[in-house]
């Protein structure tokens, strides 16, 4: 159904033609975007002011366009929006339940730890024995040979009899209630409780207010409790590291002082975070470090990995996790970096060692994962350096004697990352081996590669290479897949040299392990 005219500034339809005022954060229209420019859906996620002198109510509108990625996500000028189009405005939402005279506020009616207004199961069940043991309710239910129609008169007195007592909170007066919606039931909790429009559930289960998020996001460990609070909205629109102005795709849970600036400044060496550029030069003269801080166990050419761990370079690691979720979607940031050890790959000229990308793994992985989290700088992206990561994990896993796999999910540049790493090595080694007249299993490929032998099958599934011949599977490239590793072959690459690390695997005591 579509209207010619707004009748409301929360209408629950799609209208034809809006004007800039009746604009709120929700609705999803068209906007200009890409070059040439054309119209995409989008949902407008934040609007902010940017008044001037000759529009004071001028504003600016955060934007995320339906079925792209959120790298994409921009703030962009109200003349970019289609008010002539199509508007979907956000549904109303219905109040939640208030119940008067019962909770906190009265100290009854509701069990230490539970919301107020609220009878726990345990309340409940003590209410119907009460109410099953007072009254004609009790003497009617307790007669022998009583008839089909007394029982159920006796029953509905006991469930009136509860109710009455959840209702007036057990002290003989009875609230003002508000009937809840059917949307609401349907949005109440499997246990009985609700909570309550300007509540949010932590993942514990714990309720706090949207302001409590908000703190929280910035004080306690996690990055966000609530992902679809705040992290949906970027703060950060452009970092300088180094020599190179980058981009930010994402959320970054940098301190609220340092977000909304028109660039962040970052020590590519200490990654450091400063408000200004004079700030950045005066820690410059400062800071001796002219590489990561940790133990360099490879070096090739001009690469160099550096092993560094969490507990020992907290400041460090932190910085180097917020600097990555400003580029992976998927990431959840945690201040706690004592459980792992980060991986920083550099490139070094005679300022020093210069930060491409890294990895971190876990201390110990119950899931035997090789990897938690992997980034390559935007700014080093499509020019091999993702693949050498990658292979790096790899050449640790042999050395350790065992089968790794990234943790999952993955994020989007990830996993054709690792697919095509995982299609690439394979082919190579099957080809390899059949020219020696060798047949290789699934376990056989997993043993030579380190990979997980379900990585090794998915990625036998991707290509198509797995026939089902007289009763058993037999691996069968094609000729395509062949050509294509011929071609790749050729290709100058950057390649891990066993050779070239120098390294043994930690073992860490259940002390060391242990992070409180």
């Amino acid at each position: 159904m579509t209207n010619s005219t707004v009748s409301s500034p929360f209408p629950t339809t799609v209208v034809t033609g809006g004007t800039i005022g009746s604009i709120v954060v929700g609705c999803k229209l068209q906007v200009l975007h890409g070059q040439p420019p054309e119209y995409r859906k989008a949902e407008i996620l934040s609007i902010r002011p940017t008044a001037t002198a000759d529009d004071p109510a001028r504003s600016e509108y955060y934007v995320h366009y339906s079925d792209y990625n959120k790298r994409l996500d921009e703030w962009v000028a109200p003349e970019r929006l289609n008010l002539l189009g199509e508007i979907e405005y956000p549904k109303v939402k219905k109040p939640k339940t208030v119940l008067a005279g019962v909770g906190k506020e009265t100290g009854k009616g509701s069990e230490p730890g539970t919301p107020s207004g609220r009878v726990s199961k345990n309340n409940r069940k003590s209410n119907l024995s009460k109410a099953a043991t007072t009254g004609k309710g009790a003497e009617t239910a307790s007669t022998p040979g009583a008839s089909g129609s007394n029982k159920r008169k006796a029953a509905a007195m006991e469930e009136d009899s509860a109710s009455q007592e959840q209702g007036t909170g057990m002290n003989g007066t009875t609230p003002t209630i508000q009937v809840q919606g059917e949307e609401d039931e349907d949005e109440e909790m499997a246990n009985g409780e609700s909570v309550s429009q300007e509540q949010i559930l932590d993942e514990n289960g714990d309720v706090f207010s949207k302001e409590q998020e908000i703190e929280k996001l910035r004080t306690s460990g996690s990055m966000t409790q609530n992902p679809h609070e705040v992290a949906r909205v970027k703060n950060l629109n452009m970092i300088q590291i180094g020599k190179h102005e980058v981009e930010t795709w994402y959320f970054s849970p940098y301190p609220v002082e340092y977000a909304y600036l028109p660039t962040l400044y970052i020590c590519e060496f200490c990654l450091s975070y400063f408000p200004a550029v004079k700030q950045l030069s005066r820690h410059r003269l400062k800071c001796t470090l002219q590489h990561p801080p940790g133990n360099e166990i490879y070096r090739k050419d001009d690469i160099s990995f550096f092993e560094i761990d969490g507990r020992k370079q907290k400041v460090y690691c932190r910085n180097l996790c917020l600097l990555s979720k400003l580029f992976l979607d998927h990431k959840t940031l945690y201040y706690d970096v004592d459980p792992f050890l980060f991986y920083v790959m550099t490139q070094r000229d005679e300022d020093g060692a210069h930060l491409i990308g890294y990895f971190s793994k876990e201390k110990e992985s119950s899931e035997q994962y090789n990897v938690a989290c992997i980034l390559t700088m935007p700014q080093y992206q499509r020019m091999g350096f993702g693949r050498l990561l990658i292979a790096f994990s790899y050449e640790l896993s042999k050395v350790e004697k065992r089968l790794g796999s990234p943790e999952k999910p993955l994020s989007d540049l990830g996993l054709l990352s690792y697919r095509a790493f995982w299609a690439e090595t394979i082919v190579s080694l099957l080809v390899e081996q059949q020219k020696a007249g060798i047949e290789l299993s699934i376990d056989d490929i997993a043993n030579r590669t380190a990979f997980q032998p379900q990585d090794v099958l998915h990625t036998l599934q991707n290509l198509n290479a797995l026939k089902y011949y007289h009763g058993q599977y037999v691996i069968v490239l094609s000729d395509t897949v062949i050509k294509n590793a011929e071609r790749a072959a050729k290709k100058k690459r950057r390649e891990v040299d066993p050779k070239a690390l120098v390294w043994k695997p930690i073992h860490f005591t259940a002390t060391q392990l242990r992070f409180l």
